[in-house]
């Protein structure tokens, strides 16, 4: 099990077994994004998609959840909707 500095949660963590995205992006994600940050990120995509009913074969949509996805993991933005409330 390698580990890395995760840049989402600012700690040691255990890498990603492979890119979990092909090209650039993918690989800046598997040499500074953990596997833990990582499962964070699909649980918020999931959630986006059904918040906002997206279809995931939709080219509109894989560039909205790619913006998204930049931000949760690399930013500090929260990317959950404004009208989301957890229950």
């Amino acid at each position: 099990m390698a580990t890395i500095f995760c840049q989402k949660l600012q700690r040691e963590a255990e890498q990603l077994p492979r890119k979990p995205i092909p090209g650039e992006i993918g690989e800046r994600v598997f040499q500074h994004i953990s596997k833990e940050a990582w499962e964070l990120w699909l649980k918020q995509q999931t959630m986006l998609i059904n918040e906002y009913r997206l279809s995931s074969f939709e080219p509109e949509t894989k560039a909205f959840l790619r913006e998204k996805m930049e931000a949760f993991l690399f930013g500090d933005e929260n990317v959950s909707p404004q009208e989301y409330r957890p229950q």
